[in-house]
């Protein structure tokens, strides 16, 4: 299967919030750098403070970052600073958070990289973080800014206190831009729950049921009575059912309502849908009702895929769904329109760097009669691999069609799961043929961008050579994929045609015949491509493969064909 593609989001927290110019200085150096995307710009004048919101590759996004933060240490003076936020540099604080495709440990690494450039080339001294942290007590963002930009010079000097990359002695250089604290945290989810009632003592008690710090114990009256404290003099804390999440309850005039509003700092441990679900019982056990739930800034897709598939499980339903679908049903169950329409493509940071990027049709947006249009023109792509490569993902999708029918046949609510399991494959199949039908025809196209190079001298012909080799290795590399990928969908045909619903039998064993062309198809193209590879060796090895895949593809299809026969015939 194709790896997710990797994202990171960067949320700097820069020391200027009142001068629109200096603060589209630093901007302009974020959207400058390719493969990022600026979201967000939030500037605040009594914290003389602004939030900056980008994502992107993590390559793009460290570089972005770095050039930031020597713009910021140019255009801000922190001598001159004065705000009510805490702050110990011109560029304060600078997280990496991971989005797709990326660990929280690998950010981690990313950032320390990052801090240590900072400190090397922009001699700005730098902390770490969270899970960047190099020493535990550091992932506490108030130790790293303990004493603020004011208690720079002491610290600086003191080996205890020292920062961790670009400890020096205190100069007019620290003195201007200060330190920065460079991390790498989980993805934070701003949401708030919106209640049937106007009550903020009441949305509060939601709150201090979930939140993880909970509430005070107290002596007596719950409410009312006296805290209690521990043999040192501490607050006792009764302990919120979700992990990871602080929460308050307010009253938002503009709506009308109190709202449980909540901050989901580790989504791992406690996901949008479970904080939903608990919010949901804590309020009904308080004769209350969540109505919608209303986000705040921007989400991963991810966290909507969760939620949504966790719901089609609650009823019972396959998960094995088209991504839209599964979309569909999250908006609708988290009530996500209540206050005002939600679209995805406006609040999901993965469609907003897809809408990003350059205009360029894909085959696979196209209708299917574009696609016929564009494959019966006179130009050589999109060819016999992409075509194959279309009827595998076909016949993915009709072995997935006849398990969620099965899955929802009346009577066989008991074997939901099981037919569910076989959906969920069959998408993932479907997903990744998709993908090679595009990819088919970039193969076709890397192959005429090296012929296209030029070969006036020994060297070009050289370079050109070994570029045609490359192009033609990738070639026959993709067809073979196809093939892997179109010889999974017998198994699942197979399955459907034993076990699933008998009406659709037919269809299986379509989905069938579909496979068996597709490999077939993407064998020839495996075949024509390896006959041009100098490699003869790479190519028998490749060629070996798809004429195994394609004996066993025969001999699938002409098996379950049988079975269908048999179904038929009763």
């Amino acid at each position: 299967m194709a790896a997710t593609r990797q994202i990171v989001e960067c949320v700097p927290n820069f020391s200027e919030g009142r001068d629109m110019t200096v603060i589209k200085q630093i901007t302009d150096e974020i959207e400058a750098t390719e493969g990022v995307k600026l979201l967000d710009v939030d500037p605040g004048e009594a914290t003389n403070r602004t939030v900056v919101t980008f994502v992107g590759t993590p390559d793009a996004v460290v570089e972005a970052a770095f050039k930031a933060v020597r713009k910021a240490g140019e255009v801000i003076d922190m001598r001159r600073h004065h705000g009510a936020h805490p702050r110990i540099g011109a560029t304060d604080v600078l997280p990496l958070v991971p989005v797709s495709g990326i660990t929280l440990e690998e950010c981690a690494e990313l950032a320390r990289g990052l801090a240590e450039r900072i400190a090397s080339e922009l001699r700005i001294p730098c902390y770490c973080y969270e899970a960047a942290a190099r020493r535990p007590e550091r992932r506490n963002l108030a130790v790293c800014r303990r004493g603020e930009y004011e208690a720079i010079a002491e610290r600086i000097a003191d080996p205890d206190e020292q920062p961790d990359f670009g400890a020096r002695p205190y100069d007019e250089d620290v003195a201007r831009t200060g330190c920065t604290v460079v991390g790498a945290r989980d993805f934070l989810i701003a949401v708030n729950f919106n209640l049937n009632t106007t009550s903020t003592r009441r949305a509060n008690a939601i709150a201090f049921d979930v939140r993880e710090k909970g509430r005070p114990a107290r002596i007596g009256n719950p409410i009312t009575g006296e805290k209690k404290r521990d043999a040192d003099g501490n607050v006792v804390m009764i302990p919120g059912t979700l992990k990871g999440t602080k929460a308050i309850g307010w009253y938002i005039k503009e709506y009308g309502i109190a709202q449980v509003s909540m901050n989901i700092t580790d989504i791992n441990a406690t996901p949008l849908h479970v904080a939903f679900d608990e919010v949901c019982r804590c309020a009904e056990a308080r004769g209350l009702r969540v109505t919608g739930t209303e986000i705040v800034g921007l989400v991963p897709e991810r966290t909507l895929v969760e939620a949504g598939r966790h719901f089609l499980r609650k009823q019972q339903r396959s998960t094995g769904i088209p991504k839209e679908d599964i979309l569909s049903i999250a908006i609708k169950s988290l009530g996500l329109s209540d206050l005002r329409p939600f679209k995805p493509e406006e609040k999901v940071i993965e469609y907003l760097l897809e809408a990003d990027k350059a205009a360029g049709v894909r085959l696979t947006d196209m209708t299917v009669k574009g696609f016929a249009d564009e494959t019966l023109r006179e130009s050589p792509a999109p060819g016999g691999g992409s075509v194959s490569a279309y009827m595998g993902a076909l016949g993915a999708a009709l072995a997935t069609m006849v398990a969620n029918l099965s899955a929802h046949k009346p009577g066989w609510d008991a074997r939901w799961e099981e037919f569910s399991r076989w959906a969920d494959r069959g998408v993932e199949l479907e997903a990744e043929l998709l993908r090679l039908v595009d990819e088919d025809t970039e193969a076709f196209n890397r192959i005429m961008a090296a012929f296209a190079m030029p070969k006036n001298t020994d060297e070009d012909k050289r370079l050109r050579s070994e570029a045609i080799q490359r192009a033609t290795l990738f070639a026959a590399q993709v067809p073979l994929e196809t093939m892997r990928c179109s010889y999974g969908v017998f198994e699942i045909c197979r399955a459907m045609v034993a076990d699933g619903n008998p009406n659709s039998v037919s269809d299986a064993g379509v989905g069938a015949l579909a496979a068996r062309a597709a490999v077939m198809g993407a064998g020839l193209n495996v075949k024509i491509n390896a006959a041009s590879l100098k490699d003869k060796t790479a190519a028998s090895g490749l060629v070996a493969e798809a004429e195994r895949l394609m004996a066993e593809a025969d001999k699938a299809e002409k098996e379950i064909m049988a079975m269908v026969e048999n179904v038929i015939k009763g």
